[in-house]
């Protein structure tokens, strides 16, 4: 519950930014700049005289839609290349896993800042190179359960009723493999949202004058022991996101799980 509320309360957050949010996020006021916490401003202004408070709640609107659209991104590609790598084997099988293991094998950070330094730091290129990283992992995951599930009784009829394998893929196999695919997406979020963050951090985000939390941890790290504020509320919201949909992702696990179900109810009988 506590996962699922602070998750619910930044999608909320960032789908009514425009309706919430006082001030316009990237409104520059020079005769504003590092305005003590008031009424007119709740958490006071930066370094270039814009509120505070909007910028975090138009950050969360930035760093959830890079999240979310990175998530999907991966999860569309990764469970594609699962159910045909699964379902096919031979020589299929053996060159995309093979390619997969190749790009599990380069580290993420140093790949996202060499694609970055060629392309130049934008929300797509952003999107991308965020949900390219997690891509093996998800046909991994994917492959296995294919693996598994084309074994059974109904997958084996289907064929010897003479089902196309598109159709035996789309019919059969991916709803039986949903599960893992559902609780792996929803894990992933939270480190979409990390991910977006230390890019942006080390500057190879969006456009710095877009409000998004790893970019408002950076400006703020110079001001740091004169203005701490500046970098320790975007630093905590981004805590606060990735503990709240780790919870959600780790109770998803626990409902759609038979195994882990029956293990928590165990307990509490014992």
């Amino acid at each position: 519950m506590f996962g699922a509320a602070i998750s619910l309360l930044i999608t909320a957050v960032a789908l009514v930014a425009p309706l919430i949010a006082p001030y316009d996020p990237i409104q520059v006021n020079p005769d504003k700049i590092f305005e003590a916490r008031s009424w007119s401003h709740w958490l006071g202004t930066d370094e270039l005289g814009r509120d505070l408070f909007s910028r975090l709640i138009y950050g969360a609107r930035i760093s959830f839609f890079i999240g979310i659209v990175a998530v999907v991104f991966k999860t569309v590609v990764g469970t594609a290349v699962g159910l045909v790598t699964g379902y096919f084997e031979g020589a299929v099988d053996h060159v995309l896993m093979r390619l997969l293991d190749v790009l599990y094998a380069f580290p993420r950070t140093l790949l996202a800042l060499l694609i970055l330094a060629i392309v130049g730091p934008s929300v797509p290129a952003l999107i991308f190179v965020i949900g390219l990283g997690g891509i093996p992992q998800f046909a991994r995951i994917v492959r296995g359960a294919v693996l598994s599930a084309k074994q059974n009784e109904y997958v084996v009829a289907a064929r010897s009723l003479g089902s196309t394998s598109s159709r035996i893929l789309r019919r059969y196999l991916l709803p039986n493999v949903s599960a893992p695919i559902l609780i792996l997406s929803s894990l992933s979020l939270a480190r979409a949202i990390t991910a977006e963050a230390s890019l942006s951090f080390l500057g190879l985000g969006v456009d710095p004058t877009l409000p998004t939390w790893g970019g408002m941890l950076r400006a703020g790290g110079p001001y740091l022991r004169l203005y701490p504020h500046l970098a320790i509320f975007p630093g905590l919201l981004i805590m606060l996101a990735v503990l709240g949909f780790n919870a959600m992702g780790d109770a998803i696990r626990d409902i759609l799980d038979p195994r882990m179900l029956s293990r928590v109810r165990g307990g509490r009988t014992g």
